[in-house]
């Protein structure tokens, strides 16, 4: 999917830098449009995630790609807004984009090359990341932190992908797993 962006278009560069961003941490919607300026510390290489679903905050390492993707975005991004969020409309009148806009352009870039799934939208960004972490076989606490949840059930929802793990669970290693 991310290579089929066209980031020539000030539309590309905008979405394929909110695309590397679902993809790599595997965030929200909502928390992609409440990310602000001041959230992207390229001194210490570092982006902040402030609204969380929980209410607490993330600090990632900013990645290479992820960080090159939204520096492509803000050599095109609207100055004359005074609004910090990072991530804007593309049109007059250049607000801040809405979770639901974010959802309905990842459904559509999906659908764009082809890939059908139930209800897609910007959380099947999230799976995705969330099963790559799974196979590389991490434990679903550290899996469950990087994707910010508070309770280790909600990280067991993503063991469908994985049965192994799951088996782990059943014989006794569950211990160890959560």
């Amino acid at each position: 999917m991310l290579a089929s962006i066209d980031r020539r278009s000030d539309l590309g560069k905008r979405d394929y830098a909110i695309l590397t961003l679902l993809t790599s941490y595997g965030l929200r919607a909502r928390e992609i449009v409440a990310l602000c300026l001041d959230d992207l510390d390229w001194a210490h290489g570092q982006i902040g995630i402030p609204m969380r679903k929980g209410g607490h905050s993330t600090r990632y390492p900013l990645s290479a790609a992820v960080g090159e993707a939204i520096i492509a975005y803000l050599h095109v991004r609207r100055t004359d807004i005074d609004d910090r969020r990072i991530f804007l409309t593309v049109r007059s009148p250049y607000t801040p984009m809405n979770h639901w806009t974010v959802s309905s352009m990842v459904a559509g870039h999906l659908r764009s090359i082809g890939i059908q799934v139930a209800r897609a939208g910007s959380h099947t960004l999230r799976h995705s990341c969330v099963q790559h972490l799974v196979e590389a076989d991490l434990p679903f606490k550290v899996i469950g932190d990087y994707v910010g949840h508070r309770h280790p059930a909600s990280t067991l929802v993503y063991g469908k992908v994985a049965v192994h793990k799951l088996r782990e669970m059943v014989i006794g290693h569950g211990e160890d797993v959560l």
